[in-house]
C-alpha cells in the first residue's frame, strides 16, 4: 500500500476507534502541500510521517487510559 494511502487509513482507524469509545482526539497532522518532488533530505513528507506516528501513539495512549479507567 502506498505510504499516503496507509497514512490516511491509520488516521481513519484511530478516528473510528476514538469515536466508538467517545474519546476526543486532537486533529491529525495536515498533509503537506509544499513538497517540490525532488527527494530533498528532510522532505516535508518525512516530517508529516513522523508527526503522524506521534499522533497515532498519542491516540493509542488516550484510548488505553479510557479502557484502564473503565476496568
Amino acid at each position: 500500500m502506498p505510504p499516503l494511502i496507509e497514512a490516511r487509513a491509520r488516521i481513519a482507524l484511530w478516528t473510528q476507534r476514538a469515536a466508538a469509545a467517545r474519546v476526543s482526539l486532537r486533529s491529525p497532522p495536515p498533509e503537506p502541500s509544499t513538497c517540490c518532488g525532488r527527494g530533498c533530505n528532510g522532505c516535508v513528507w518525512e516530517g508529516f510521517y513522523g508527526a503522524l506516528q506521534f499522533w497515532c501513539e498519542d491516540a493509542g495512549a488516550a484510548l488505553a487510559r479510557i479502557e484502564a479507567a473503565g476496568n
